[in-house]
Protein backbone atom coordinates (compact mmCIF):
# COMPACT_ATOMS: atom_id res chain seq x y z
CA UNK A 1 0.00 0.00 0.00
CA UNK A 2 1.06 3.50 -0.86
CA UNK A 3 -1.45 4.81 2.18
CA UNK A 4 0.42 5.34 5.26
CA UNK A 5 -1.52 4.25 8.63
CA UNK A 6 -1.61 6.40 11.64
CA UNK A 7 -3.50 6.55 15.08
CA UNK A 8 -4.85 9.29 16.95
CA UNK A 9 -5.49 9.04 20.28
CA UNK A 10 -5.77 11.59 23.67
CA UNK A 11 -4.44 9.92 27.38
CA UNK A 12 -7.46 10.15 29.77
CA UNK A 13 -7.05 11.13 33.15
CA UNK A 14 -7.42 7.63 33.98
CA UNK A 15 -5.03 5.80 31.75
CA UNK A 16 -0.81 5.74 32.82
CA UNK A 17 1.96 6.79 30.67
CA UNK A 18 2.91 3.37 30.85
CA UNK A 19 0.61 2.24 29.20
CA UNK A 20 0.92 4.69 26.57
CA UNK A 21 4.37 3.53 25.80
CA UNK A 22 3.19 0.03 25.13
CA UNK A 23 0.86 1.35 23.24
CA UNK A 24 3.46 3.28 20.79
CA UNK A 25 5.85 0.58 21.26
CA UNK A 26 2.79 -1.96 19.93
CA UNK A 27 2.39 0.65 17.17
CA UNK A 28 5.12 0.90 15.43
CA UNK A 29 5.18 -3.40 15.13
CA UNK A 30 1.98 -3.00 13.58
CA UNK A 31 3.23 -1.24 10.53
CA UNK A 32 1.62 2.70 11.91
CA UNK A 33 4.20 5.43 10.58
CA UNK A 34 2.60 7.99 12.99
CA UNK A 35 0.89 8.97 16.05
CA UNK A 36 -1.18 11.99 16.68
CA UNK A 37 -1.72 13.30 20.76
CA UNK A 38 -4.58 14.78 21.64
CA UNK A 39 -3.56 18.20 23.02
CA UNK A 40 -6.83 19.13 25.46
CA UNK A 41 -5.86 20.48 28.59
CA UNK A 42 -9.37 20.02 30.17
CA UNK A 43 -10.31 16.60 28.79
CA UNK A 44 -7.01 15.62 28.59
CA UNK A 45 -3.10 14.40 30.43
CA UNK A 46 -0.94 17.24 29.16
CA UNK A 47 -0.19 16.15 25.22
CA UNK A 48 3.21 17.82 25.32
CA UNK A 49 4.78 15.50 28.42
CA UNK A 50 2.73 12.22 26.33
CA UNK A 51 4.87 13.36 23.17
CA UNK A 52 8.35 13.65 25.23
CA UNK A 53 8.14 9.92 26.37
CA UNK A 54 7.49 9.10 22.74
CA UNK A 55 10.14 10.47 21.47
CA UNK A 56 12.30 8.69 24.20
CA UNK A 57 10.48 5.31 24.17
CA UNK A 58 9.72 4.40 20.66
CA UNK A 59 12.47 4.31 17.39
CA UNK A 60 10.57 4.86 14.63
CA UNK A 61 7.30 6.12 14.91
CA UNK A 62 6.58 9.60 13.75
CA UNK A 63 4.60 11.83 16.96
CA UNK A 64 3.03 15.17 17.45
CA UNK A 65 0.19 17.11 18.67
CA UNK A 66 -2.99 16.38 16.84
CA UNK A 67 -3.95 18.98 17.50
CA UNK A 68 -2.02 22.49 19.33
CA UNK A 69 -2.97 25.71 19.28
CA UNK A 70 -1.35 29.43 19.11
CA UNK A 71 -4.33 31.02 21.39
CA UNK A 72 -3.84 29.26 24.54
CA UNK A 73 0.07 28.69 23.57
CA UNK A 74 1.82 31.35 22.80
CA UNK A 75 4.26 30.94 19.27
CA UNK A 76 7.43 31.22 21.34
CA UNK A 77 5.78 28.11 23.74
CA UNK A 78 5.22 26.27 21.00
CA UNK A 79 8.14 26.50 19.00
CA UNK A 80 10.36 25.42 21.88
CA UNK A 81 8.80 22.81 22.93
CA UNK A 82 8.36 21.50 19.60
CA UNK A 83 12.50 22.49 18.78
CA UNK A 84 13.04 20.35 22.15
CA UNK A 85 10.64 17.02 20.88
CA UNK A 86 12.51 17.41 17.53
CA UNK A 87 15.94 17.48 19.31
CA UNK A 88 15.01 14.43 20.94
CA UNK A 89 13.46 12.35 18.16
CA UNK A 90 14.86 14.05 14.95
CA UNK A 91 13.09 13.71 11.77
CA UNK A 92 9.86 12.31 13.48
CA UNK A 93 8.12 15.09 14.66
CA UNK A 94 5.36 16.72 12.84
CA UNK A 95 3.53 19.64 14.32
CA UNK A 96 -0.33 19.38 14.19
CA UNK A 97 -1.67 22.88 14.13
CA UNK A 98 -5.69 23.99 14.83
CA UNK A 99 -7.62 27.08 14.84
CA UNK A 100 -9.10 26.19 18.39
CA UNK A 101 -11.84 24.06 19.27
CA UNK A 102 -12.06 22.04 22.97
CA UNK A 103 -8.93 24.18 24.11
CA UNK A 104 -10.34 26.92 23.69
CA UNK A 105 -14.34 27.27 24.03
CA UNK A 106 -14.29 25.99 27.45
CA UNK A 107 -12.26 28.70 28.42
CA UNK A 108 -14.34 31.52 26.62
CA UNK A 109 -12.36 32.40 23.88
CA UNK A 110 -12.91 31.60 20.17
CA UNK A 111 -11.39 29.98 17.07
CA UNK A 112 -8.25 32.10 15.80
CA UNK A 113 -9.83 33.91 12.65
CA UNK A 114 -8.24 33.09 8.95
CA UNK A 115 -6.00 35.81 8.79
CA UNK A 116 -4.07 35.16 12.37
CA UNK A 117 -3.83 31.69 11.45
CA UNK A 118 -1.79 32.13 8.55
CA UNK A 119 0.14 34.51 10.41
CA UNK A 120 0.96 32.10 12.93
CA UNK A 121 1.43 29.65 10.91
CA UNK A 122 4.13 32.18 9.37
CA UNK A 123 5.72 33.35 12.95
CA UNK A 124 5.59 29.46 13.95
CA UNK A 125 7.48 28.27 11.10
CA UNK A 126 10.54 31.32 11.35
CA UNK A 127 11.12 30.81 15.11
CA UNK A 128 11.52 27.01 13.80
CA UNK A 129 14.07 28.46 11.21
CA UNK A 130 15.99 30.45 13.76
CA UNK A 131 14.84 33.82 12.54
CA UNK A 132 14.11 36.72 15.30
CA UNK A 133 10.40 37.86 15.49
CA UNK A 134 8.84 41.15 17.68
CA UNK A 135 6.34 40.62 20.24
CA UNK A 136 6.56 44.31 21.13
CA UNK A 137 9.69 44.30 23.75
CA UNK A 138 12.65 43.62 21.11
CA UNK A 139 13.64 41.05 18.81
CA UNK A 140 13.29 37.63 20.08
CA UNK A 141 14.73 34.14 18.77
CA UNK A 142 14.67 30.38 20.06
CA UNK A 143 18.00 29.50 21.96
CA UNK A 144 18.72 26.68 19.34
CA UNK A 145 17.35 25.07 15.70
CA UNK A 146 16.83 21.86 14.88
CA UNK A 147 17.56 19.78 11.36
CA UNK A 148 16.03 19.24 9.93
CA UNK A 149 12.86 21.45 11.01
CA UNK A 150 9.43 19.91 11.75
CA UNK A 151 6.64 20.51 8.96
CA UNK A 152 3.62 22.52 10.05
CA UNK A 153 0.51 20.02 9.40
CA UNK A 154 -2.65 22.32 9.60
CA UNK A 155 -6.23 20.75 10.80
CA UNK A 156 -8.86 21.88 8.67
CA UNK A 157 -12.66 20.88 7.42
CA UNK A 158 -14.38 23.87 5.82
CA UNK A 159 -13.17 25.68 2.81
CA UNK A 160 -11.37 28.84 4.29
CA UNK A 161 -9.04 26.75 6.47
CA UNK A 162 -8.51 23.84 3.87
CA UNK A 163 -7.94 26.94 1.33
CA UNK A 164 -5.34 27.92 3.83
CA UNK A 165 -3.37 24.89 4.54
CA UNK A 166 -2.95 24.63 0.66
CA UNK A 167 -1.57 27.78 0.88
CA UNK A 168 0.98 27.57 3.30
CA UNK A 169 1.34 24.17 5.50
CA UNK A 170 3.10 21.87 5.28
CA UNK A 171 0.64 18.97 5.35
CA UNK A 172 -3.30 19.31 6.27
CA UNK A 173 -5.10 17.02 8.74
CA UNK A 174 -8.43 16.71 7.00
CA UNK A 175 -11.23 16.42 9.75
CA UNK A 176 -14.90 15.86 8.89
CA UNK A 177 -17.52 13.06 8.25
CA UNK A 178 -15.49 10.17 6.65
CA UNK A 179 -17.54 9.72 3.69
CA UNK A 180 -16.02 10.08 0.40
CA UNK A 181 -18.30 13.04 -0.83
CA UNK A 182 -17.64 15.51 1.76
CA UNK A 183 -13.67 14.10 1.38
CA UNK A 184 -13.57 14.49 -2.46
CA UNK A 185 -15.10 18.41 -1.51
CA UNK A 186 -12.42 19.01 0.76
CA UNK A 187 -9.56 17.76 -1.21
CA UNK A 188 -10.75 19.96 -4.70
CA UNK A 189 -11.00 22.80 -1.85
CA UNK A 190 -7.40 22.19 -0.47
CA UNK A 191 -5.91 22.31 -4.22
CA UNK A 192 -7.16 25.15 -4.93
CA UNK A 193 -6.17 27.19 -2.38
CA UNK A 194 -2.31 25.45 -3.39
CA UNK A 195 -2.59 26.06 -6.80
CA UNK A 196 -4.10 29.60 -6.00
CA UNK A 197 -0.62 30.19 -4.23
CA UNK A 198 1.65 28.96 -7.10
CA UNK A 199 1.87 25.71 -5.10
CA UNK A 200 2.43 21.90 -7.02
CA UNK A 201 -1.59 20.79 -4.73
CA UNK A 202 0.64 17.14 -4.42
CA UNK A 203 3.33 18.84 -2.18
CA UNK A 204 0.85 19.17 0.32
CA UNK A 205 0.83 15.96 2.42
CA UNK A 206 -2.53 14.95 2.82
CA UNK A 207 -3.34 13.01 6.09
CA UNK A 208 -7.23 11.98 6.38
CA UNK A 209 -8.56 11.56 10.69
CA UNK A 210 -11.44 8.41 10.64
CA UNK A 211 -13.01 7.26 13.57
CA UNK A 212 -13.24 3.66 13.39
CA UNK A 213 -14.60 0.88 15.40
CA UNK A 214 -15.23 -2.88 14.25
CA UNK A 215 -17.56 -5.13 15.26
CA UNK A 216 -21.17 -4.82 15.98
CA UNK A 217 -23.96 -2.80 17.90
CA UNK A 218 -21.74 -2.23 20.69
CA UNK A 219 -18.94 -0.42 18.10
CA UNK A 220 -21.47 1.92 17.31
CA UNK A 221 -22.02 3.25 20.22
CA UNK A 222 -18.26 3.88 20.87
CA UNK A 223 -18.19 6.01 17.70
CA UNK A 224 -20.72 8.23 18.58
CA UNK A 225 -19.45 10.43 21.28
CA UNK A 226 -16.94 11.07 18.32
CA UNK A 227 -19.70 11.54 16.35
CA UNK A 228 -21.31 14.08 18.62
CA UNK A 229 -18.06 16.45 18.21
CA UNK A 230 -18.35 16.02 14.32
CA UNK A 231 -21.62 16.61 14.81
CA UNK A 232 -21.45 19.71 16.78
CA UNK A 233 -18.55 21.27 14.59
CA UNK A 234 -20.69 20.82 11.40
CA UNK A 235 -22.83 23.56 12.71
CA UNK A 236 -20.49 26.15 12.16
CA UNK A 237 -20.29 24.79 8.26
CA UNK A 238 -21.53 27.20 6.08
CA UNK A 239 -22.47 24.59 3.72
CA UNK A 240 -22.76 20.63 4.24
CA UNK A 241 -22.88 17.69 1.63
CA UNK A 242 -26.50 17.59 0.64
CA UNK A 243 -26.35 13.60 2.15
CA UNK A 244 -26.15 15.26 5.89
CA UNK A 245 -28.85 18.12 5.63
CA UNK A 246 -31.10 14.91 6.58
CA UNK A 247 -29.39 14.80 10.25
CA UNK A 248 -29.53 18.31 10.48
CA UNK A 249 -31.85 17.92 14.08
CA UNK A 250 -28.65 15.75 15.59
CA UNK A 251 -26.42 18.60 14.45
CA UNK A 252 -28.09 20.80 16.03
CA UNK A 253 -28.83 19.03 19.26
CA UNK A 254 -25.26 17.89 19.63
CA UNK A 255 -24.11 21.64 19.69
CA UNK A 256 -26.49 22.17 22.19
CA UNK A 257 -26.01 19.71 24.47
CA UNK A 258 -21.87 19.12 23.84
CA UNK A 259 -19.98 18.80 27.22
CA UNK A 260 -16.39 19.77 26.39
CA UNK A 261 -15.15 18.19 30.05
CA UNK A 262 -16.27 14.93 28.79
CA UNK A 263 -14.66 15.80 25.48
CA UNK A 264 -14.90 12.42 23.17
CA UNK A 265 -15.03 10.35 26.34
CA UNK A 266 -17.22 7.29 24.97
CA UNK A 267 -19.53 8.06 28.28
CA UNK A 268 -20.16 11.34 27.40
CA UNK A 269 -24.16 12.37 27.61
CA UNK A 270 -23.73 14.23 24.67
CA UNK A 271 -23.26 10.23 22.82
CA UNK A 272 -27.19 9.65 23.14
CA UNK A 273 -27.83 12.69 20.98
CA UNK A 274 -26.74 10.58 17.73
CA UNK A 275 -28.77 8.04 15.75
CA UNK A 276 -26.83 4.72 14.77
CA UNK A 277 -27.44 5.71 11.17
CA UNK A 278 -25.34 9.27 11.69
CA UNK A 279 -22.80 7.71 13.53
CA UNK A 280 -22.52 4.75 11.00
CA UNK A 281 -21.95 8.09 8.20
CA UNK A 282 -19.85 9.77 10.43
CA UNK A 283 -17.37 7.24 11.15
CA UNK A 284 -15.95 4.19 9.88
CA UNK A 285 -17.77 1.23 11.65
CA UNK A 286 -19.07 -2.31 11.25
CA UNK A 287 -17.52 -6.04 11.15
CA UNK A 288 -13.84 -6.13 9.72
CA UNK A 289 -14.95 -6.66 6.08
CA UNK A 290 -17.49 -3.69 6.35
CA UNK A 291 -14.69 -1.29 7.49
CA UNK A 292 -11.98 -2.88 4.89
CA UNK A 293 -14.64 -1.45 2.01
CA UNK A 294 -15.26 1.91 3.78
CA UNK A 295 -11.43 2.56 4.24
CA UNK A 296 -10.69 1.12 0.66
CA UNK A 297 -13.29 3.93 -0.91
CA UNK A 298 -11.46 6.60 1.36
CA UNK A 299 -8.18 5.33 0.16
CA UNK A 300 -8.55 5.66 -3.66
CA UNK A 301 -9.26 9.98 -2.89
CA UNK A 302 -5.12 10.94 -3.15
CA UNK A 303 -4.31 10.46 0.03
CA UNK A 304 -0.85 10.03 1.89
CA UNK A 305 -2.22 9.26 5.29
CA UNK A 306 -5.37 7.57 6.92
CA UNK A 307 -5.55 8.22 10.54
CA UNK A 308 -7.45 6.03 12.81
CA UNK A 309 -8.55 7.10 16.06
CA UNK A 310 -7.82 4.94 18.79
CA UNK A 311 -10.83 4.82 21.04
CA UNK A 312 -10.30 4.09 24.49
CA UNK A 313 -11.49 0.97 26.23
CA UNK A 314 -9.54 -1.81 25.69
CA UNK A 315 -7.17 -0.15 23.10
CA UNK A 316 -5.09 -3.44 22.85
CA UNK A 317 -7.92 -4.92 21.43
CA UNK A 318 -8.44 -2.15 19.38
CA UNK A 319 -5.07 -1.74 17.75
CA UNK A 320 -5.69 -5.68 16.86
CA UNK A 321 -8.51 -4.79 15.10
CA UNK A 322 -6.73 -2.02 13.45
CA UNK A 323 -4.10 -4.41 12.25
CA UNK A 324 -6.13 -6.88 11.15
CA UNK A 325 -8.20 -4.37 8.80
CA UNK A 326 -5.28 -2.47 7.15
CA UNK A 327 -3.67 -5.69 6.61
CA UNK A 328 -7.22 -6.50 4.97
CA UNK A 329 -7.42 -3.10 3.29
CA UNK A 330 -3.55 -4.15 2.20
CA UNK A 331 -5.04 -7.07 0.02
CA UNK A 332 -7.37 -5.53 -1.09
CA UNK A 333 -5.49 -2.91 -2.86
CA UNK A 334 -2.77 -5.56 -4.46
CA UNK A 335 -5.34 -7.23 -5.66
Amino acid sequence: MTVELGLSLGVSPRETFDRLISIGKRAETIGASMMWVVDSQLAMKDAYIAMALLARETSKLNFGPGVTNLLTRHPTVVANAMNTLAFLAPGRLQIGLGIGDSAVFPIGKKPMPIADCEQGIKELRALLNGETRNYGAGDVALSFKVDPVPPIFLAASQPRTLGLAGLVADGVIIMGPSDPETVKMQLDTLDAGAQRGGRDPSSVFRDLWVTIAVGGHDAINDVKSWASAQARWLTTWKKVPTSLEKYRAEMDHAAASYDFQTHLARSADHATGISDEFAKVLAVVGDQQECIERLHALSELNVDRITLTLLSGGRERRLDDIAAVWNGLGKVVAA
